[in-house]
């Protein structure tokens, strides 16, 4: 599937010209044929923007089957992934506790933090190695 020619399909269907999604998103309208084209890949942020221009939600640009997923295809039960990742007691109390810490650092903390556990596994992946010999 082209993410180009389901925007046209919406598009159509909801009876709309390349000039009403203009005035919708602010888009301009070239850009508006060269991503149903094909020519462009449009952003996340712009995507969103055709969804709300096309007052369809965001997953039904990608998803072209007849019927929407159902509730649980989409999200785990009352938006609690610990149960989607099949953890409980201790572990499913530390995810958390790591979920929350992890919502709460900016950007580069994070980075810095990934940065740092590729590291540390690495050297121990190289500390397994050598020890094998």
């Amino acid at each position: 599937m082209i993410v180009g020619d389901r925007l046209r399909a919406i598009r159509e269907d909801r009876k709309l010209s390349q000039g009403d999604v203009e005035l919708r998103t602010g888009l301009l309208r070239c850009y508006i044929s060269r991503v149903e084209n094909g020519h462009t890949v449009p952003a996340l942020e712009t995507l969103e923007k055709f969804a709300r221009a096309l007052e369809t939600p965001l997953y039904a640009i990608f998803y072209d089957g007849e019927f929407p997923p159902s509730e649980l295809a989409t999200s785990p039960p009352n938006g609690n992934m610990d149960r989607s990742w099949r953890v409980s007691g201790k572990h499913m109390r530390f995810l958390r506790k790591l979920r929350m810490s992890l919502a709460k650092m900016s950007a580069s903390d994070r980075e810095a933090l990934l940065l740092f556990t590729q590291k540390l596994v690495a050297g121990k992946q190289s500390n397994g190695h050598n020890a094998a010999r």
